[in-house]
This record gives C-alpha cells, sequence and structure tokens, in this order.
C-alpha cells in the first residue's frame, strides 16, 4: 500500500492535537471477513476503548509515546499496562538494534494472534515501510504523532491507516501522560547532520529540524507548574541543535538554566551530544554544566577508539577530537560524569583497533559504557561491508564488557554527604532512587512522600552501578506547592551562583589532586572539585554519633552483612528483574558466609551468658 498523504484542501489541515474530519484521512478499509476487526459495537463509539502502548527505544521514543497517551486520553480513551485487557495495541518501534526490530516483530504476531487491532508507530515504519511484517496495520510516522487520535480512531473502525509524509514538526504543548510525573523528556530537535555509515535512525527521522529557543523555553515553564522535577533534553544529537534555524546549543542551555527555579528543586540534564558539534563551545558548554540547577553529567559516544574504524564508521571526528572534549569537561566541570558508546566488531575492526578502544575506555575508566555488537542494518553503507566473523564480535564484546565491569568508580564517596533529587521508585519496590549533582545513581530507604523532593544523604556503601545513602534531611523547596495551585513558580529564577545548598562552582576553578588523577584512590568522578558537602555549611548543621559498633566484631560483621545485601540489591535493581517479595524472602532465606559468622557470633555469646549464669548460680547455692 502507498503512503496515503492529507487529502485537506487550503489551511494544511487542523491545528496539532485536533481530530480531522473524516474525509482527511486516508483510508484502506479492510475486508469483513479481516479477523482483527473489533466488535462493532465498540468502533461506533470511539473514545471509551482502551489501548495498550508499548515503547522501545530511545528516551526520544519514550517521549513521542508520552504525547501519544497523552492525546488519547484527553479525548477519552482509557491506557492500560496489560495487553490482554486492550481493545487496541499501539506499538512505537526502535531501528537502532536487530534484537529491538526482532521484539517488534514477536509483539506484532502475538497481537495478530490475539485479534486485536494494531497500530505501528516509530522508526521503523519510517524508515522501512515495505517491512512484511507492516502489512495490514495502521502506521503512524515519527511526525505525525499529532495525529494519533484520528489513526485510532480507524483503525479501531476496521480500517489500514498510514501517515507517514514529513512535514512539521509536532508541536510541543501537546497533552502528554508522562510515564513518570517528576520528569519532562523534552526534544529540542529531531533528526540529525551526520551520515553514520551504520546508522538507520536517520533513514527514520531524517535531517536536523530544531524547535525555536522561544518554543523550548515556553514548554519549560509549562512543565515546571505542573510539578516536573527533571527536564530531559533529548535528541538524535543534541550537540548539532539550532545549526538549521541559525543559533546553537550553548545559546538555548542559557536560555532555558535563566527559567529554572533557583532553589534548584528542578534539575536540567542535557542529552546523548556526539564530538564534532560540540567542540567548538566546549567551554560555554562547561559553563552549563557548573551551574547548579544542571547535572554535570553527559552522553558523547566514541563508538570506537581507532581512527580507521571511526572512519570506516564516517563518524567525523577522531579519537584526539574526543579526548580533547572529554579532558576538557573533565577539567572544567568539577564531578564531572561521562557516559559513552562502543560498538564491537566493525566491519574491517582488527584485533589491533578493538586493542585500541580497550585501552581509551581503560584510561578514562568511564563510569557509564554502552557496550554493543555492530548489527547490520537494512540499507545503510555497513551492511555492504566485509563483516568480522561472528564469534570474534562476541569474544571482543564480553572482553570489553569484563574491563569495563571491573572498575569501581564510586569508591571513595562512602561517608560524604551529598545532595540528591529524588525521582522514582527503584524496581525492588523499596528503596526511591535519586542522582547527585554528578548523575551518580543514590538508592535510599524513605517514605514516599519524598518522591519529586531533594535531600542531602550521606553515602552508606557504595557498588558497581550505584550507591546506597541514608537521608539526612529533605529540603523544603520554597513556597513549591502554592505555586503549583496557581499554576506558576514563585521562585525566582536561576542564576549562576544561586545554590543555596553548595559552594557556587562557577566562581573558582577546580583543585587538582596533588597526586594525580590516575594514581590517587580518593579522585574518582566525584571527588574532583572543590565542592563538597563536608565543607558546606549544610555540614555544618549536622552532627553523627560515633559508630560504636566499628570497635567490636560483631559490629564489624554486621557492616559487611549490610554491604553484602546492598551490592546484591543494587545488582538486582541494575537487572530491572527484582520484585519485593523476591527481595524480602532472599535476602532472609539465602545464608552467607558473613549471615553464619553472625549466627556462629549469636550463638557463643548466648552459651556464654548461659554458663555465666549457671556459674554464679552454683557458687551461690555452695555459698548457702
Amino acid at each position: 500500500m502507498e503512503d496515503i498523504e492529507d487529502l485537506v484542501v487550503g489551511a494544511g489541515g487542523a491545528p496539532p492535537g485536533f481530530r480531522l474530519p473524516l474525509s482527511s484521512v486516508g483510508l484502506k478499509p479492510k475486508k469483513k471477513n479481516n479477523p482483527t476487526k473489533p466488535n462493532a459495537k465498540l468502533s461506533q463509539i470511539p473514545g471509551i476503548q482502551t489501548i495498550y502502548i508499548k515503547t522501545f527505544g530511545c528516551s526520544h521514543n519514550q517521549s513521542d509515546s508520552e504525547y501519544m497517551a497523552g492525546q488519547l486520553s484527553a479525548f477519552g480513551y482509557s491506557l492500560s499496562d496489560s495487553p490482554e485487557e486492550a481493545d487496541l495495541w499501539l506499538i512505537n518501534t526502535c531501528t537502532v538494534k536487530s534484537p529491538s526490530q526482532s521484539a517488534m516483530d514477536t509483539l506484532i504476531e502475538k497481537c495478530k494472534n490475539a485479534k486485536k487491532p494494531l497500530v505501528v508507530a516509530g522508526c521503523v515504519p519510517q524508515g522501512s515501510r515495505d517491512l512484511k511484517e507492516l502489512e495490514g496495520v495502521s502506521i503512524v510516522g515519527v511526525q505525525q504523532i499529532d495525529r494519533v487520535v484520528e489513526v485510532v480512531e480507524e483503525t479501531l473502525k476496521g480500517h489500514e491507516v498510514r501517515l507517514l509524509n514529513r512535514k512539521t514538526l509536532p508541536a510541543l504543548d501537546l497533552p502528554k501522560v508522562r510515564k513518570n510525573k517528576f520528569v519532562e523528556i523534552l526534544p529540542i530537535n529531531v533528526g540529525c547532520l551526520g551520515a553514520c555509515t551504520y546508522c538507520k535512525t536517520k533513514h527514520a527521522r531524517g535531517h536536523l529540524g530544531s524547535y525555536t529557543i522561544d518554543s523550548l523555553v515556553g514548554r519549560v515553564n509549562t512543565v515546571i507548574a505542573d510539578g516536573v522535577k527533571e527536564i530531559w533534553l533529548s535528541s538524535e544529537d543534541t550537540g548539532a541543535y539550532g545549526r538549521d534555524i541559525g543559533v546553537n546549543l550553548p545559546t538555548l542551555l542559557n536560555a532555558l538554566v535563566a527559567e529554572l527555579p533557583s532553589d534548584a528543586s528542578t534539575m536540567l540534564r542535557i542529552g546523548m551530544t556526539n564530538p564534532p558539534f560540540i567542540l567548538e563551545h566546549l567551554k560555554e558548554i562547561a559553563e552549563v554544566l557548573r551551574h547548579p540547577c544542571v547535572y554535570s553529567f553527559l552522553h558523547v559516544p566514541v563508538q570506537a577508539g581507532s581512527d580507521a574504524v571511526l572512519n570506516a564508521m564516517n563518524r567525523e571526528y577522531t579519537v584526539s577530537e574526543f579526548r580533547t572534549v572529554v579532558d576538557t569537561l573533565i577539567e572544567l566541570v568539577p564531578g564531572m560524569q561521562i557516559a559513552t558508546d562502543i560498538i564491537c566488531g566493525f566491519p574491517s575492526e582488527t584485533d589491533e583497533d578493538f586493542a585500541q578502544t580497550v585501552s581509551l575506555v581503560k584510561e578514562y575508566k568511564f563510569p557509564q559504557v554502552h557496550i554493543s555488537q555492530f548489527y547490520p542494518r537494512p540499507g545503510t553503507p555497513a551492511a555492504r561491508m566485509k563483516k568480522v566473523p561472528s564469534n570474534v564480535v562476541k569474544k571482543r564484546s564480553r572482553e570489553l564488557t569484563s574491563v569495563f565491569e571491573a572498575f569501581t568508580p564510586y569508591n571513595g564517596m562512602e561517608g560524604r554527604l551529598e545532595r540528591i533529587w529524588i525521582t522514582e521508585i527503584a524496581t525492588d519496590g523499596i528503596h526511591l532512587v535519586g542522582h547527585t549533582k554528578g548523575y551518580v545513581q543514590v538508592l535510599v530507604i524513605a517514605p514516599e512522600s519524598i518522591l519529586g523532593t531533594s535531600a542531602i544523604v550521606k553515602i552508606t556503601s557504595v557498588g558497581r552501578w550505584s550507591v546506597f545513602g541514608e537521608v539526612i534531611e529533605a529540603i523544603n523547596h520554597i513556597n513549591d506547592e502554592s505555586s503549583l495551585r496557581n499554576n506558576k513558580p514563585s521562585q525566582s529564577k536561576c542564576s549562576p551562583c544561586s545554590n543555596p545548598v553548595e559552594s557556587c562552582a562557577c566562581t573558582r576553578e577546580p583543585e587538582p589532586c596533588p597526586c594525580g588523577p590516575e594514581s590517587c584512590g580518593d579522585c574518582g568522578p566525584e571527588s574532583r572539585g572543590p565542592t563538597t558537602y563536608e565543607e558546606s555549611s549544610v555540614s555544618r548543621n549536622f552532627t553523627f554519633a560515633e559508630d560504636l559498633n566499628s570497635r567490636n566484631l560483631i559490629g564489624w560483621l554486621l557492616r559487611k552483612r549490610k554491604n553484602h545485601v546492598h551490592k546484591k540489591v543494587e545488582c538486582e535493581i541494575a537487572s530491572g528483574s527484582m520484585k519485593k517479595q523476591e527481595w524480602a524472602q532472599g535476602s532472609m532465606g539465602e545464608w552467607g558466609v558473613v549471615d553464619k559468622a553472625l549466627l556462629v557470633g549469636i550463638f557463643v555469646s548466648f552459651l556464654t551468658v548461659m554458663a555465666l549464669l549457671i556459674h554464679l548460680a552454683v557458687r551461690t547455692l555452695a555459698s548457702n
């Protein structure tokens, strides 16, 4: 079936978020004997059905799903996490890797077998519209998400609808149902300026298209008034922002930061950026990252540590330029955290090329590295290149993963005081999840009422993927509730030195560690720079009793037991597979060496006490 374009004549259709008349939507009626046709009574009354939405892929895709959910909900449709209860399935797809598309194929087949009406959205249909798996289903393109209500309505009537033509960007003020009510994922542009040989996303998202600064500032003000506490800037390449409309990323960031509350109750997180387009703005971006209202964190994919491989990927930068980005940000931003991506086994990658990649990762000891094997994507230049044998690709992936997992990026944080922003409940159902200024994940046990606030915590133990903390004080943001009732923030706007809790990071240069970053065990990513809570005014408001348990064996065993449980919880939370009951039963039911030592210690203590009591009783009887 060919793409069906809008048939509206004249002004170009209805405003974003409004339904167009039936005659304006291209339809392909299905045959009456189609098994996926829903009950006729349901299809006659739009807006009363239940929709199941499944999202694959990046934060941009998640934002698109939230916008589609918001429009459907505003029109009266119910949303459900249960596919069995739903009258229609909406699948938002990802085309980056083969496994994601395979998962989509499985879900589509499951939906057809369940005889459910189906709408497919996202990058797969946009970039590969002729896939056999998409035959007979309705499709919403990545820039047609503001028309999802029409597509769902017609699909429920048994029609097949395809809206794929890219026109203007969807409006940012569409209704939205956030997966996390405290987190706004804000797309600042779509597409990119690159032409990476392995990338299928470019086929779907297209060339760079940036939202205006005014529209993004307006959206930030709206979501702050809605109670959002974290704003994630999302894009296929944040660094390229504005080059199509005559502005740049630092200009946008400064405009957005100026709108944030001065008490840092709402934080900004800058999204993924490729090295080429931020090289010329490194000092300006570093200044923004030092701001108290901005997380000192950036995702900068390197993909390979070999210039030969980068050239084959057409990444448009060298390893030296990537080093310049990382070194500059680490030097200028206290506590800076860098995440990166690596593709193992790209066509033409030799053992020497891979060794250079491993060396780069070892040198910087990145706290987060997203490691993936090369997957040839249909229609990309890399798919036609000579492939590295699959067993070699897997071996390299395992080797690099082992190197990365041996890092201990958070050593040295234990005992420190940190301000964290708490926005979600962990997958174990017990811990709350917060992040430090450097976006280190902190797990705390606290009442759910603290969600959406920030707090001062003492780091009690560290793990490989996160750290554990104890809440010392929750920070009450000024007039937070009253400002929300009035639908506008009452806080003063953020200025470069407005954080009331920590020392201003932008007033002085970072102090280098005298022993150098490679040799000092306490100079981890969160230790760099002058600002720590031990030095701030907040730390003087708290006094901690000395840990008396540290002087005896039982106290040492108790701490070991606590650390053992923390490590177990951290691993299971990281995998996202642990349930509350399973954790409670497992942590009590599985006895390790520390548990047994504790049990023996308690038993010996009990016997000693009993022996003393018997001895005293015997002496008393003898004296009488």
